[in-house]
C-alpha cells in the first residue's frame, strides 16, 4: 500500500472504517444464517438446513478474513455485538420468516454486501491498497454467484 505523506492516518482510517463496515455486517449475516438453519421448516428443510449451514460457515471465514486485514493495515476491528448491529447495514432475523422468506432475506443481505463492498473496493484503491482490493473483489464475486443460485432457488 503506497502512503502519502501526512495522509497516512486518514487512509488507514477509511480503509479500516470500510473494512469494518463488513466485519458488522459478516457478524450480523452469521448470526442470522445460523438461526434460519436451526428454525427453518417444511418441504425444503434439508436443503436449506445444510445450505444456511455452509453459508454461515463461510460467514464466520469473512469475518476472520476482514478483521485480520484489518489489524494488517494498521488498523482496529470492531469486536462486540453492540459495535456490530450498531455499525451494520443489515438487520438480524425475526425468527418467523417462512423458508422461502428466509432465503430472500439472505439474498437482499448478500446484494447489500456487493453494493457496499463496491465502495469498499474504491476505498482501497484510492489508499493503493491492492491486496485488500483485490480481497473484496474475490468476496464480491462469490456473493454474486450465491445472489444468482438462490434467485434461482426462488424463481417462481
Amino acid at each position: 500500500m503506497t502512503q502519502v505523506k501526512g495522509n497516512v492516518t486518514s487512509s488507514v482510517e477509511d480503509l479500516s472504517a470500510a473494512l469494518n463496515l463488513q466485519v458488522a455486517n459478516w457478524n450480523v449475516l452469521y448470526v442470522k444464517l445460523q438461526q434460519f438453519h436451526w428454525l427453518v421448516k417444511g418441504p425444503h428443510f434439508f436443503t436449506l438446513h445444510e445450505k444456511f449451514q455452509a453459508l454461515y460457515e463461510e460467514a464466520a471465514l469473512r469475518v476472520d478474513e476482514l478483521a485480520e486485514r484489518i489489524l494488517a493495515i494498521g488498523g482496529r476491528p470492531i469486536s462486540t455485538m453492540r459495535d456490530y448491529l450498531t455499525a451494520s447495514s443489515l438487520t438480524e432475523g425475526s425468527g418467523s420468516e417462512s423458508a422461502i422468506e428466509m432465503v430472500r432475506a439472505i439474498t437482499a443481505d448478500y446484494r447489500v454486501l456487493v453494493t457496499e463492498l463496491k465502495q469498499a473496493i474504491t476505498v482501497a484503491e484510492t489508499a493503493d491498497d491492492e491486496v485488500t482490493a483485490d480481497m473484496l473483489l474475490a468476496i464480491k464475486e462469490g456473493l454474486e454467484k450465491h445472489i444468482w443460485m438462490l434467485d434461482a432457488f426462488t424463481a417462481q
